[in-house]
């Protein structure tokens, strides 16, 4: 599948994905930060952005949809950074093509299977009536009558577009759905990375727990972790310097 994807700055290649129900959109700060250094690539997964739809939507698959980029673009390795199911999708890609991955970055999601837990956002999403929309107001105001918090639905609505007839999602709603338990799936136990990795965990959430070092260390084995202080799951919205400046650190170390 092509991805569609933003490109900045030269360097060594620095490949961001974004988390389920985000986009390439999410990063364009702290990613043109990093384009000052790197060649850097924010790229819409499959079903999200402005990438291609598609019935198959799964970590296998995911992970071949970077590789197909990064032949596309002649990139014989880059550093991976991912967010949630984009750092599902970045572990799951080293893993696998272990000699294409410089150095990996994953943010906020350890390994291990997260049982689903987006009913409320999806509820969200399905609280706009899309065909008697006239207005992102209007969307806003339907949406608020589950989801009170202003923030999470700012993100979410970025997934709303104009159409010829009216207003639609860019998210794949309907597959995302039906597959929303292969969002929250884990790594194998063979599977394995034993390149330079470091996870950021945000000290307001409960991603990655204590409990999880261990199920880490087992699948990278050269890993370091860090903890952003004030920052919840959208580490990258929160505390973007922070981000920006210990991801730096572990890219030239």
């Amino acid at each position: 599948m092509k991805l569609h994807f933003r490109k900045y700055g030269e360097g060594e290649p620095l490949l961001i994905l974004h988390g389920v129900f985000g986009s390439s959109d999410n990063w364009q700060t702290v990613g043109k930060a990093f384009a000052e250094n790197y060649e850097v690539y924010l790229i819409d997964q499959r079903n999200h952005g402005n990438s291609p739809h598609h019935e198959d939507f799964n970590y296998d698959v995911m992970a071949n949809d970077l590789l197909e980029l990064m032949d596309d673009h002649k990139l014989e390795s880059a550093h991976i950074l991912g967010h949630s199911m984009g750092g599902k999708t970045a572990m799951n890609f080293a893993a696998t093509f272990p000699e294409r991955v410089k150095k990996l970055i994953v943010v906020d999601i350890a390994p291990k299977f997260y049982a689903p837990h987006h009913q409320q956002i999806i509820e969200g999403f399905r609280s706009v009536d899309l065909d008697a929309l006239t207005s992102r107001g209007e969307a806003d105001k339907a949406m608020s009558t589950v989801i009170s918090n202003m923030g999470i639905r700012l993100f979410l609505l970025k997934n709303l577009k104009r159409e010829d007839s009216g207003f639609g999602w860019k998210i794949n709603l309907d597959v995302i759905e039906r597959n929303i338990t292969n969002v929250g799936s884990g790594l194998e136990a063979d599977q394995k990375f034993d390149g330079h990795t470091l996870f950021i965990a945000g000290g307001n959430s409960d991603y990655i727990q204590e409990h999880d070092f261990g199920l880490i260390s087992s699948h990278f084995s050269n890993y370091k972790f860090e903890k952003i202080e004030g920052a919840g799951h959208w580490v990258h919205a929160e505390k973007p310097k922070e981000l920006f400046e210990i991801v730096s650190k572990f890219l030239t170390s």
